[in-house]
Order: structure tokens, then C-alpha cells, then sequence
């Protein structure tokens, strides 16, 4: 996270370089390589120009209007055409750390150097990429093919100095746009220029899967961190529910080997280890087993972890590859029209990866249940001395129980739908946009999810006193006690959810366990 710079050069953008980016603000350039590449694409659509050659997009209509073709004066206009005709996107807008994860995406395909825009323009999205010139783009309009056409029109429409943008100083995860100025005058105020598109540039700036995409690794990168939260907040309830550690002996976990759930059974007996708490009923235990939620703990954590791995496998792929059309070889003086653009591959994965999360939240509420439940836990009531006159944490469950609920309608599959555009052309629409943005909110009610169980686990264990915790299990608890105190009485809670969240996004309590005990 040191490092200020990020070179740019189509083929090695990683999942690591995009924490980087949305965390430390690092200053984007493009490789010397990666430009001679840009400039020898666009040479060969100049030559192409003056020769009048007819090619999808550059000098003939879109979509539908594919048989039209364009003449030579009216190729500019063609493009920014384009332009302002697909600037159609309506709802709030985008939060602008998507955008500008956007922006590096699109910079980082056409980098490549087979989409045939010319270097200045490239430059320009950097120049804006760096200070923070971040174009207002409404959230909902794009069907996943032909790319994220509406999102990225409007993308476009800033560089043209048409549309609205925002100047930031930094941008975090929790920006928003407040004031919006033209872009004209934004570009103005930094010295930089509106491009006038030339041929082909404008296709190549829209055609592609960026706002899905940057969702997609926005997402990964925090379920990376997520699923070990997830981990930490089971073995806080296993402390305070006292369960047995035995469904955890990695010789039954070894004869179902999936990665996952051999990872998680290692983080959990990890985190567990030395615990007071667990010693203390270990003599004349006569459970014979827990819970799913608490025996299974390998198996349900284990199946998310393993998804959230095979999806950002998926996403870096996507990260690095080229998605617009036509497509330029320079080295064989040829094109070709396809269709990388389509978002399935994004699509298919944001599904999976909704699904996955939602599951997280699914079993920790049921944790949260047994916790607040006196008749499941052997603790208080709804984790309160003075049960009747206090409510405790009856309410807690409540909210869990309404985010849950409110994942299960958000992890219907958006990729099984399509509706078909362009006249019939485009007769197959991925909806990975839909899928990319709905799975985003997943993620949030689910680190909100495991937050309220990380903080009902906390207060049961104060009923369990002066038994400590486990190895990493103490440390979670002390870092949850450095900003939360017990509840003795009831008191506003939201405030204190607010505190547990933000130990989950800003990853202390993460970095404090981890330090101490080695989590995969």
C-alpha cells in the first residue's frame, strides 16, 4: 500500500493494485510499451480512413445501423453522435469510487493497443483519472451488452466536456457526489482540453464491461476480507455459546478436502486455541454436537470462501482483457468484429458470488438467534441483566433478520434474464450490470450481518467472565471493547453497529487477530 504510482500496461492489473488504487489514491501512467502499441493501432485505423474501407463502427452506424455506411466528412460527428444518443442512464449515481475504478479499467483495456484510440485521448482519461475529475453517471441503463454502453457513454460524455462531473481531493469507498459542476469547466480549470472524438474512438471508449467490472473487483477485494471477519464473528459465538471445537478436527475435514472448508476448520481451531472459556466445560462435556450454524461452520464458511476464490479468478481475468469491437491487430494489418464486449462471463460470476455471500449472512443470523435466544444460549435473556425492564439485544436479531431477508430477493439470479435490444441484433443481454450492482449491496448487508454478530457475541461472553477467550478469539473481543462498551442497560444501539461496521471496513480488528494468530 506504499506505493504512489501505478503503471499502466494492459496485461498485469491484479485484484492487490486495485486495493491500492481505491485506498492510496496512487497517480496512473500508461507504459512506454503499452503507448507504442496505441499509436500503431491507430495509425492502421488513419490508413484505413483514407481508404475508405468499410468497418463496423468506424465507418458505418451502430447496432442495428451496422449497414449504414458513414462518409468520410461525417466520422467525427459519428462519434460523438454516439455519444450524447446513448447517454440515457437514469437513477442515483454510481458511488465515484466505482467510477474511477471504472476510468483505470477502461484505461487499462484500451492499453492493450487493439481498439485503435488515439494516445491523446488515452491520456486525457489518465490526466482525469489522477485529478480526480470524476463524471456524474446515473447507475441504472445498462443491459450487459453491448458492454456497459449507457454508464460509459456518460463516462464519455465528461471527456467531451458535455456532461457533469465532481472534483475530489481523494476518494474513498465512502464518497459521494454533493456538487457537481460541468465538465467543461472542470477540464478548464486543470488546463486540459474536451476531446473531439475522431473515428472509432468513441466505440472503443464504450464498448466494454468497466462498471460491472469495477463493482466485481470492488467486491472481491473486500470478500476477501469479509470471509475471514466471517470466521472471526463464528469463533466469538463459539466462545459465547460455548459449543465444542471437535467438528473441527482437521482429520474429518481431510476426507471432504475441499480448500475452503479446510481453510476455515484451520482459522477457526486457530483462533480458538488456549480459550478458558472452551477448558472450562471440556470435563463431563456430554454434547454430543452443536448446531449446524456452529458445526458447520467449515462446510458453509468453507463453500463461500472457496466461490469467492474461483470468482476473483474470473474477475482478474477480466481485469486484463480487451472488450470492445471491432478489435485492431496491428502486427497483421487486420480487424475483426466479435464480441468481448458481452458481460456473461462478469454476470454469471456476480450471481455466484451474491449467492455465496448471502449465505454468510444466512448462517451468522441464525448464530445471532442462538445468541440472543436464552433457551439455545444458557445465557440472559436477549443478553440482559435486568430482563422486562431492558430489551437488550432482542432488536439486534431483528435487523439481521430484515437484511437476510432483504439478500434472499437480491441473490435471484439477474444472468438468467434477457431482453433483447438494437432492433434484435443484440437478441442475447448478459445483465452483469444488474447482477454486479446487486451483488455490491449484498456485500454491505452482510459485513453489516456479521458486525451485529461479532458485537452480540461480544456481549455474551461478558456473562462469562473472568474466563478468557482464545488465541485470536481475545483479540477481536479487546479491539470490539476499545470502541464499544458492554451493555449494562439499554441504550441507543445503532451508534454502536455503526463502530462494529466500521472495525469490519477499516480492518483493525482484521489486522489485530492477524498479527497474533495466522489466518488463511
Amino acid at each position: 500500500m506504499k506505493s504512489k504510482k501505478l503503471i499502466i500496461d494492459g496485461n498485469s492489473l491484479s485484484l492487490e493494485q486495485i486495493e491500492l488504487f481505491v485506498k492510496a489514491n496512487p497517480k496512473v501512467s500508461i507504459s512506454a510499451e503499452a503507448k507504442t502499441k496505441v499509436k500503431k493501432a491507430r495509425k492502421l485505423i488513419d490508413e484505413w480512413v483514407e481508404s475508405d474501407k468499410v468497418i463496423y463502427g468506424v465507418t458505418t452506424g451502430f447496432g442495428e445501423f451496422a449497414n449504414v455506411s458513414i462518409s468520410k466528412n461525417d466520422l467525427t460527428k459519428l462519434q460523438e453522435n454516439l455519444i450524447v444518443s446513448h447517454s440515457v442512464g437514469v437513477g442515483e449515481p454510481l458511488p465515484p469510487v466505482i467510477i474511477k475504478i471504472m476510468m483505470l479499467l477502461r484505461v487499462n483495456a484500451l492499453a492493450r493497443g487493439h481498439s485503435g484510440i488515439r494516445p491523446s485521448t488515452l491520456e486525457l482519461l489518465v490526466e482525469m483519472i489522477n485529478k480526480n475529475i470524476i463524471p456524474y453517471i446515473p447507475s441504472q441503463g445498462s443491459v450487459g451488452s453491448s458492454g456497459d454502453l449507457a454508464p460509459l457513454a456518460h463516462l464519455v460524455l465528461a471527456m467531451i466536456g458535455k456532461g457533469k462531473v465532481e472534483v475530489f481531493n481523494n476518494i474513498s469507498e465512502a464518497s459521494t457526489f454533493k456538487k457537481t459542476i460541468s465538465a467543461k469547466s472542470a477540464l478548464k480549470k486543470f488546463n486540459l482540453v474536451p476531446i473531439k472524438l475522431a473515428a472509432k474512438e468513441g466505440l472503443a471508449l464504450i464498448n466494454g464491461t468497466q462498471m460491472m467490472t469495477a463493482f466485481a473487483a470492488l467486491i472481491c477485494v473486500r470478500a476477501k476480507k469479509l470471509i475471514k471477519h466471517t470466521d472471526i464473528a463464528g469463533a466469538l459465538s463459539h466462545e459465547a455459546l460455548r459449543a465444542t471445537d471437535k467438528a473441527y478436527d482437521l482429520r474429518l475435514h481431510k476426507l471432504r478436502p475441499y480448500p475452503g472448508q479446510i481453510t476455515t476448520a484451520k482459522n477457526m481451531l486457530a483462533l480458538l486455541k488456549g480459550s478458558e472459556i472452551r477448558k472450562s466445560h471440556l470435563k463431563g462435556d456430554t454434547r454430543v454436537q452443536d448446531s449446524y450454524s456452529m458445526r458447520c461452520i467449515p462446510q458453509i464458511h468453507g463453500a463461500s470462501r472457496d466461490t469467492i476464490d474461483y470468482v476473483c479468478s474470473r474477475v482478474e481475468i477480466e481485469l486484463n482483457s480487451v472488450n470492445d469491437n471491432p478489435l485492431i491487430f496491428p502486427e497483421d494489418g487486420d480487424h475483426r468484429e466479435g464480441g468481448n464486449f458481452h458481460g456473461q462471463p462478469i454476470a454469471l460470476a456476480m450471481d455466484f458470488m451474491g449467492i455465496a455471500l448471502a449465505e454468510l449472512a444466512n448462517v451468522s443470523e441464525r448464530r445471532t438467534e442462538r445468541l440472543v435466544n436464552g433457551s439455545l444460549s444458557s445465557l440472559p435473556r436477549f443478553l440482559t441483566k435486568q430482563g422486562g425492564l431492558n430489551s437488550g439485544l432482542m432488536i439486534a436479531q431483528y435487523t439481521a433478520a430484515a437484511l437476510v431477508s432483504e439478500n434472499k430477493t437480491l441473490a435471484h439470479p439477474a444472468s438468467v434474464d434477457s431482453i433483447p435490444t438494437s432492433a434484435n441484433q443484440e437478441d442475447h443481454n448478459s445483465m452483469g450490470s444488474i447482477a454486479a450492482r446487486h451483488c455490491y449491496q449484498i456485500l454491505k448487508n452482510v459485513e453489516n450481518v456479521i458486525a451485529i454478530e461479532m458485537f452480540t457475541a461480544a456481549q455474551g461472553i461478558e456473562f462469562l467472565k473472568p474466563l478468557k477467550c482464545g488465541a485470536g478469539t481475545s483479540l477481536a473481543y479487546d479491539e470490539i471493547r476499545k470502541v464499544i462498551k458492554p451493555l449494562e442497560e439499554d441504550r441507543v444501539l445503532y451508534e454502536d453497529f455503526e463502530k462494529m461496521s466500521e472495525l469490519l471496513l477499516n480492518e483493525k480488528l482484521l489486522n489485530s487477530v492477524s498479527r497474533k494468530v495466522k489466518l488463511y
